[in-house]
């Protein structure tokens, strides 16, 4: 008889120690949302998993608002957001019994670009706005070429979007002539092959084939976004369904590191330290 106990007692440790590697060699982590911080959490995947070889992030990017509404329904583990989670979405959150809570990861300035062959070097915030508002639809208004302006926007789930119409439009409605975008990327891309456009993005997405221009004479770079001195600039978060454990706690403390940060500064982000 104690013999049999014996053998069940290694028995049941024998299963238990198979089901416990089997969760270790299947933990996942599941990310989806912002765009903008979408560089960000895919670096910091990849610097993750090569010291975690057992774990297996995937990060996919699709909006803010598309990042919350996989969040509130259960879909993902972390939401990338380029916004603050809105008080509908919140609501929304809470009747599905998700408990939203953000962790500001970064900071970032949304950048004014154009085609580099544009001469165009400085625009003011009102400017901005009658451009995309469609009250100025020539180059030739703003100091630059005889050419129309070809306005590049960000779709409504866009986190990116709702602060450019926040800070710069006011609350107004974008031109409907506006050609809209699903991605940073998309934009930059738009507008790097097309002389007389105009899109912003995040300062993650700048390279050579862009032209980012001075708003109210201040550049965009790390040290003006830090400063507040660039005025379109807003924080990054990753939302959790309430205070993360396990993996996606360890995830988080990750991008929240010295290391983390300076993954976040390699993308070409605002560190917050």
């Amino acid at each position: 008889m104690f013999k049999s106990k014996v053998m069940l007692v290694a028995l049941v440790a024998l299963l238990l120690s198979v089901m416990s590697g089997f969760v270790i060699a299947g933990d996942t982590l599941t990310i989806q949302g912002s765009t903008t911080v979408l560089p960000i959490a895919q670096r910091a995947a990849e610097v993750y998993m090569q010291q975690n070889p057992e774990v297996n992030i995937t990060v996919r990017g699709g909006g803010s608002g598309n990042g919350i509404a996989a969040l509130i329904d259960g879909s993902v583990d972390i939401a990338n957001t380029s916004r603050f989670i809105k008080d509908k979405e919140v609501k929304a959150a809470f009747a599905n019994g998700i408990y939203p809570v953000p962790h500001k990861v970064a900071m970032d300035g949304i950048a004014v670009v154009v085609n580099p062959v544009n001469p165009v070097d400085e625009l003011t915030l009102e400017d901005i706005k009658a451009i995309y508002t469609g009250e100025i639809t020539n180059w030739k208004e703003l100091g630059g070429k005889d050419q129309e302006i070809v306005v590049i926007s960000r779709d409504s789930s866009s986190g990116t979007f709702e602060t450019f119409e926040k800070l710069v439009l006011d609350g107004a409605k974008v031109t409907p002539t506006a050609l809209l975008q699903a991605s940073n990327g998309a934009v930059a891309g738009v507008v790097a092959e097309t002389e007389g456009a105009i899109g912003y993005v995040g300062l993650g997405y700048l390279s050579e084939s862009l032209k980012a221009l001075k708003v109210n004479g201040v550049e965009c770079t790390n040290a003006t976004v830090a400063s507040g001195k660039y005025p379109i600039a807003r924080p990054l978060f990753m939302f959790t369904n309430g205070w993360p454990k396990g993996l996606t706690a360890d995830f988080i403390n990750f991008v929240l590191s010295a290391e983390g940060q300076k993954i976040a500064e390699e993308q070409g982000y605002v560190p917050l330290f």
